[in-house]
């Protein structure tokens, strides 16, 4: 039986986790079996400048922290290897970069993940990652509306000529 104070040092890994977890907007699971150890240094440096950290974890250390931030549904993830990502001022950018990640090393899967205390299906958060960003979205809505004031100039100024040619 393990002694009281290795079981103290879990209890406190796993307070600490869950405090990470209540203060995340994203938690990802992921299996990163079978990369190298340079290809994860460069993935750690790429989220750093997005406020995420990447950890490896024992699985039961982070089904004890899910469990006192009270999320259910990511017990089937918690199974061989597992990373687990931390994202604290935003879930897109960090979710790009993992699976942007994941489609260049076959072996990084993404498990499953937590959005702003929501557990999310693997299928959603490919599909968010594949969304363009944020300004990519903004530009292409400017674009829309600027076209269609533009339309509305036209078509205005074409029958105020009308209105001219008639008097």
């Amino acid at each position: 039986m393990a002694s009281e104070k290795i079981l103290n040092q879990k209890k406190k890994e796993v307070e600490e986790l869950a405090e990470k977890f209540k203060k995340a907007k994203l938690v990802l699971l992921t299996d990163y079996k079978g990369i190298n150890v340079e290809d994860v240094t460069k993935l750690r440096a790429s989220l750093r400048t997005t406020d995420t950290e990447y950890k490896v974890i024992k699985n039961n250390i982070t089904r004890r922290a899910l469990e006192v931030c009270n999320v259910e549904g990511l017990e089937e993830q918690l199974l061989g290897t597992t990373a687990v990502i931390i994202g604290y001022e935003d879930y897109l950018e960090p979710l790009k970069a993992i699976y942007k990640y994941s489609k260049d090393n076959e072996f990084y899967k993404i498990k499953g993940g937590i959005i702003e205390g929501k557990v999310v299906p693997v299928e959603e958060l490919i599909t968010l990652a594949k969304l363009p960003s944020r300004e990519t979205l903004i530009a292409q809505l400017a674009g829309a509306l600027l076209g269609n004031i533009s339309k509305l100039a036209v078509a205005l100024s074409e029958v105020a000529k009308q209105k001219v040619e008639q008097n």
